[in-house]
């Protein structure tokens, strides 16, 4: 009965599923690797970059979404220095369903005086998979809720990034197909949508030692609620970030962030929910790492909030 419960609420409130789309995964600290979402983004950190990054949300219920990603770009060489190389592998599990990407990111960069535009494009192999048998049914033998069902979909994404070492704007689709993942006889109950991101922050120094980075992110897809974040951060010393954020009519988030070494990253953030189902949980928690090459390519790299 509690799985039944959890999807009973998860189809009513969930970030994840909505009627006739499904919601693509939601981070708190997407502003440290747009790439996730936007290919463009790909070799802009100007050295070769690993980001992990792993999120539990609505920790306490039962069956809530975990999900985790890692991802390696980086610009390449000489001629080519105006291209951007990446991939990643993305991992979820939401009750009954688990999802798999693989994905090839490509980028090509108009460099100007002060700013540069980039465009990119991504391949991606999508793995669905659903075990109806984890589910506690009231009708056992209903043949449309037995066995498993596993889909496998290729997709393509675009996008394009403008920024300087100030400010950025970027606008993307990463998912240019649409793929159904559940049909209930001839209509689709759960499918990827194409989701429309657009994105944009500017850094203000504020002092010799303090920069502050507000920023958004707004996520349109037909089926659903339009989503917005709007975040702000603050750098002290080049070391430590703390900040904050808010997700329209879904989550509060507190963030905080430490450069170790010219190498090292790693952040954290806690969102507490503002829906209904802050009844069922006790907040959501996201972890991320980023190691980047800065002694291979020979140059020091200047702590970035994007």
């Amino acid at each position: 009965m509690t799985k039944k419960i959890f999807y009973s609420l998860l189809l009513t409130f969930g970030a994840t599923f909505v009627a006739q789309a499904q919601q693509e995964s939601q981070y708190t600290q997407y502003m440290y690797n747009t790439m996730l979402f936007n290919p463009a983004y790909t070799g802009s950190r100007d050295v070769p970059s690993v980001f992990g990054l792993f999120r539990a949300q609505w920790v306490g219920f039962e069956g809530a979404p975990t999900n985790g990603n890692i991802s390696y770009h980086q610009p390449l060489k000489g001629k080519f220095s105006n291209v951007g190389l990446g991939g990643s592998i993305f991992h979820e599990k939401i009750g009954i369903e688990k999802k798999t990407d693989v994905t090839v990111d490509f980028s090509y960069t108009l460099k100007f005086e002060k700013s540069k535009l980039a465009f990119g494009i991504s391949g991606s192999a999508n793995l669905f998979d659903i075990n109806y048998g984890e589910l506690s049914l009231s009708q056992p033998l209903d043949p449309n809720l037995t066995g498993t069902e596993n889909v496998f979909s290729p997709n393509l994404g675009a996008g394009i990034y403008w920024y300087t070492n100030r400010s950025y704007i970027g606008f993307s689709v990463p998912n240019l197909l649409e793929t159904s993942h559940y049909k209930a006889g001839n209509v689709s109950v759960l499918k990827n949508a194409q989701h429309l991101y657009l994105i944009g922050g500017y850094v203000f120094n504020l002092s010799p030692n303090t920069k502050f980075k507000p920023a958004f992110l707004t996520k349109m897809v037909t089926g659903a609620p339009l989503q917005v974040d709007v975040s702000a951060n603050f750098l002290f010393n080049e070391k430590f970030t703390l900040g904050a954020a808010w997700r329209w009519d879904a989550a509060a988030s507190l963030m905080a962030g430490f450069q170790v070494n010219e190498r090292w990253f790693i952040g954290y953030a806690f969102d507490y929910e503002t829906t209904p189902l802050a009844k069922y949980n006790s907040g959501s928690h996201e972890i991320f790492l980023r190691f980047e090459l800065v002694q291979l390519y020979k140059q020091v790299l200047s702590p970035r909030f994007f």
